[in-house]
């Protein structure tokens, strides 16, 4: 298939509906994990659970990289931005994200310079624009945008450029979905597995997944079709006994990943011993820092930070929602106290987040229909 339209063929979905129902085991429930935001925003713009029979349960993952960012590292960025003669950049998605003394808008309102930028080489330009200035790029994201990160920085060191820097908090999603599996709460039956990160670091380090845990896993593009398809392939998977790594987006998705991207990051970054998650708390080796060849270019060895941990609103049930526990809207300020507009949790600020995906497009759920209905 090659143009977008095919992807979202209503023939093609019902088709594979009948496929999908036809698997299920009489009396069995399943519940399948998509670890990506992206996949969860797919699933309710398009309705992807009306295509699905009631048994089968889809529930959100740690897989969106701005949710995940615990409030104190908000805050340190803010503190490193009110220094003098400092300009932050951003992605734009961080910039209302709440930390325990306001988001990256109000930090603004009160003098600091916080810039949205599109690309950290933008923050690159701007460092070479502004000498007198020092730049500090807010680098978040799993490995998806770690090889942008680390190809800035071997601009930068190349061209020699002192006034720029890095406050890293890039993520990795293996140690994030291992924490999920050795949860003692959420039964699954199996993972519908990131594509974009998985253009990056390939298939090869699931392998784990159905090797240790006995789940089966499959790689998943991000158009309806896609999602469907992977969901009936984890189901034949099921049906057949068997517990494997699939590619179903294998247009995309490289098994061995993405070896240029991989040789960058592994010069610029090493593995941080611990960092910590909102909902999953420290989880170890899950996340980067600068390595020692860049340590001239690290933020958090140029300026001091508090480091403080700061706990997340008592009402805000975000962790819960990361870790799939909780549905976006069984949260109890979910829709009222909590919405894009003025956001409690970081799933309700980031275009990837459960909540912004479950407020903007599944309001209405098949869940809240049959209440209304028995109401």
């Amino acid at each position: 298939m090659r143009f977008v339209d095919e992807f979202r063929d209503a023939d093609t979905a019902k088709a594979l509906a009948a496929k999908i129902a036809g698997l299920c085991e009489p009396g069995r429930e399943y519940k399948f994990m998509e670890v990506c935001g992206g996949h969860t925003h797919t699933i309710y713009k398009h309705g992807l659970e009306d295509y699905l029979p009631e048994q089968i349960s889809l529930v959100h993952g740690p897989g969106c990289p701005v949710c995940v960012i615990p409030m104190g590292r908000v805050d340190d960025a803010i503190h490193i931005a009110s220094q003098p003669d400092v300009i932050m950049t951003s992605f734009g998605d961080m910039m209302r994200v709440p930390g325990g003394d306001g988001n990256f808008f109000d930090s603004n309102s009160e003098g600091t310079n916080i810039r949205m930028v599109y690309s950290p080489l933008d923050s690159l330009k701007i460092a070479k624009q502004n000498p007198d200035k020092h730049v500090v790029f807010m680098a978040i994201g799993f490995e998806t945008t770690a090889p942008s990160t680390a190809m800035t920085l071997l601009r930068a060191k190349e061209e020699g450029v002192d006034n720029f820097s890095v406050f890293c908090n890039h993520v990795t999603i293996i140690p994030a979905i291992k924490a999920i599996l050795d949860s003692p709460d959420l039964r699954l039956d199996g993972f519908l597995g990131p594509g974009h990160v998985s253009t990056v670091i390939g298939c090869r380090p699931y392998e784990f997944i159905p090797g240790e845990h006995g789940k089966p896993i499959v790689v998943a593009g991000f158009e309806p079709l896609d999602i469907l398809q992977s969901v009936y392939q984890l189901l034949k998977q099921l049906r057949d006994g068997r517990r494997e790594v699939e590619n179903q987006y294998s247009r995309v998705v490289p098994w061995d990943g993405n070896p240029v991207a991989l040789r960058a990051i592994a010069r610029t970054m090493r593995l941080r011993p611990y960092f910590e998650w909102r909902g999953l708390g420290f989880i170890s080796h899950s996340a980067m820092k600068l390595s020692e060849e860049f340590a001239e270019f690290d933020a958090e060895r140029i300026f001091s930070m508090p480091g403080v941990r700061v706990a997340d609103p008592k009402s805000c049930q975000c962790g819960e929602v990361l870790k799939g526990v909780l549905k976006p809207w069984e949260c109890k300020v979910f829709g009222t106290a909590c919405t894009p507009e003025t956001p409690i949790g970081t799933c309700m600020v980031s275009p990837e987040g459960a909540c912004a995906a479950y407020y903007n497009y599944g309001r209405f759920t098949r869940q809240r229909i049959r209440e209304a209905s028995t109401a």
